[in-house]
């Protein structure tokens, strides 16, 4: 038997009873494992993956940003077009509570320099294991049953159908309540491959196309092709640090409007065919959307936001002599290395030749986006079930009594402790509807 089984073959499979079913473990999943099973509540977390957590290990292997410092008010506009809903999320789960949760489980956390919050150790594994030994010997409450290697087919009726390894046979599960957590469709190989889809749209359910948020982009170069060979070569990896990076602001006709839609002074990589990094992720919900709407995109680049343009100017048209443009504009401006390299390979000579327009360049250098990266290759996952297909404690009108969680509801948000927060307070939501429809469900018994 293995994980591809259509629902179909499961006629016959053994069944198995639970008062709550969750499907997915990662963070929205295993936080409504846990409200549930403190409240005295049998759960049954159901995974496809040998292990719970995969991608919240993963992201946290450079330091995990649990969330962040800034105040409530500002906190919830990071939520764009859905901080309406996002804000119920939070009104039960917000970013005080996430540290207060961490350091229920013995995990101090301090405020980075950024605002961002980290654990103490700044790893997500010592979290997980604290974690899981919560959830498995709670001081209170039941022990939460975890079933690995089971994949989720849909449904069969009204049971839920799984998939599992090794010839085991398949499973079908009939729950009082059930809450799906599966992610989106963003690093798949640890399980988020957005396969629900298809299990969802057949019941009715209205989800949104599954996009790439927080994403790398690839370029068009200046002839219309993406870097030259020899930038690639010579840059491929290199960062670009202290820039600011501009999404314009434009009218119907083009022209460009105050403020700009985004702006923000940090760093990026470049790649093999374009950038990455945690500005451009920044940026990257209104540069995809750009594509997607327009068929393109660009952003501009001030390559020495520590200076003014007049001081730029005034550097550039400076004698230089017998000396290259290049070793020019490193001995009056500092301006060398990638920056350098990016400056040339985005202008034409005879831009470059033109003191004014070589200024204006320096200052507001134009990139224009080819697409975005596959959404495999994302941080994280816009689009998935739509807002209004749920009640506000997160019920699917199309199935009462099933619940959905985490980043496969249709909301995205920049990095910076706000994916993992809005995840937590979604499986924490969700759980408590859980518990209101159980209660409401014994008082009609």
């Amino acid at each position: 038997m293995n994980l591809s089984e259509p629902t179909s073959d499961f006629q016959d499979a053994p069944e198995l009873s639970v008062e709550v079913a969750i499907v997915g473990g990662g963070p929205a999943g295993l936080m409504a494992a846990e409200v549930l099973s403190q409240a005295g509540v049998s759960v049954h977390l159901f995974d496809a993956m040998p292990s719970v957590g995969r991608k919240f290990l993963l992201a946290g292997r450079g330091g995990l940003n649990l969330t962040h410092s800034e105040p409530l008010a500002l906190f919830t506009t990071r939520y764009g077009p859905r901080e309406p809903e996002v804000s119920q999320w939070l009104s039960g789960l917000d970013a005080q509570g996430v540290r207060d949760w961490a350091q229920s489980l013995g995990v101090s956390t301090f405020v980075g320099t950024s605002g961002r919050v980290f654990p103490a150790e700044m790893k997500a594994a010592p979290l997980l294991r604290a974690w899981l030994q919560r959830l498995r010997h709670p001081a209170r409450g039941v022990p939460v049953q975890f079933h690995m290697r089971h994949r989720w087919r849909g449904w069969q009726g009204d049971l839920l159908a799984f998939g599992r390894r090794d010839d085991t046979p398949p499973l079908r599960v009939k729950a009082g309540a059930t809450v799906l957590a599966l992610g989106g469709a963003s690093w798949p190989h640890l399980g988020s491959d957005g396969a629900w889809q298809v299990h969802l749209k057949q019941e009715g359910v209205e989800v949104a196309p599954l996009k790439p948020a927080n994403c790398g982009f690839d370029v068009w170069g200046r002839e219309g092709q993406g870097w030259t060979a020899h930038f690639r070569a010579k840059f491929a990896g290199h960062p670009l640090k202290s820039v600011v990076l501009t999404v314009p602001a434009t009218d119907a006709q083009g022209a460009a409007l105050q403020p700009p839609r985004f702006e923000r002074k940090g760093e990026f990589v470049i790649t093999e065919t374009g950038l990455e990094g945690s500005l451009v992720y920044a940026a990257s919900a209104w540069l995809r959307d750009d594509l997607a709407e327009h068929g393109q995109a660009r952003l501009l680049l001030d390559l020495l936001p520590d200076k003014t343009p007049e001081q730029v100017f005034k550097d550039v048209v400076w004698p230089r002599g017998s000396r290259s443009l290049s070793s020019h504009l490193k001995s009056r401006l500092g301006l060398d290395g990638v920056k350098m390299g990016l400056l040339f390979e985005l202008s034409s000579p005879d831009a470059l030749a033109q003191p004014n327009t070589l200024a204006a360049l320096i200052k507001a250098l134009p990139v224009p986006l080819k697409n975005p990266r596959p959404v495999a290759e994302a941080i994280s996952t816009a689009g998935g079930v739509a807002l209004q297909a749920l009640s506000p404690d997160l019920m699917l009108a199309a199935r009462p009594g099933v619940f959905c969680a985490g980043e496969m509801l249709d909301w995205e948000a920049p990095t910076g402790g706000y994916l993992l927060t809005a995840c937590l307070a979604s499986g924490h939501r969700a759980a408590q509807g859980v518990m209101r429809g159980l209660t409401a469900k014994a008082q009609t018994i």
